[in-house]
């Protein structure tokens, strides 16, 4: 007898919603376990070649816990201008946009393709406890799925 493998199709994928609080969390785990939600690797159905993940919304992440020197470490971009390379320490970025240092952790942590830019516009990062999505959150169930710890 033998039996046949599974292969997950696109409209068998079902998408839910998790909200995690980045309060007091270190900054590395809080982006690989987003990174591991929005790949889809906490499902049973999980499949490498597809964006088969669930939405992530994190808050509170201007009170993520980032350790070492945060002056040294560095966020380059370039703006494709001749001599436009511009940079950004972590200390001034954690006080001006601290969402983006969590979106800039989660996306080193995510394939470096076209999947992975696919999979870094469901995850949604605010710097304080409110989020507008509330209603996708409690769709469908009428429970809120948050993760902390």
């Amino acid at each position: 007898m033998s039996m046949k493998t599974y292969t997950l199709k696109p409209k068998d994928v079902q998408e839910t919603w998790h909200v995690i609080d980045a309060t007091d969390r270190p900054l590395g785990r809080l982006a690989s376990d987003v990174a591991a939600t929005l790949r889809g690797k906490k499902r049973p159905e999980f499949t490498p070649s597809m964006s088969a993940g669930d939405f992530v919304v994190v808050i509170n992440a201007a009170r993520v816990k980032v350790t070492g020197n945060t002056a040294e470490k560095m966020y380059w971009r370039h703006t494709q201008y001749p001599g436009g390379l511009r940079s950004v320490s972590q200390e001034k970025l954690l006080a001006t946009r601290p969402e983006r240092v969590v979106e800039y952790a989660v996306k080193g942590m995510l394939p470096h393709n076209s999947l992975g830019a696919r999979m870094l516009r469901r995850l949604k990062v605010y710097a304080g406890p409110e989020h507008p999505h509330e209603a996708q959150v409690r769709a469908g169930k009428g429970k809120r799925r948050e993760t902390s710890a």
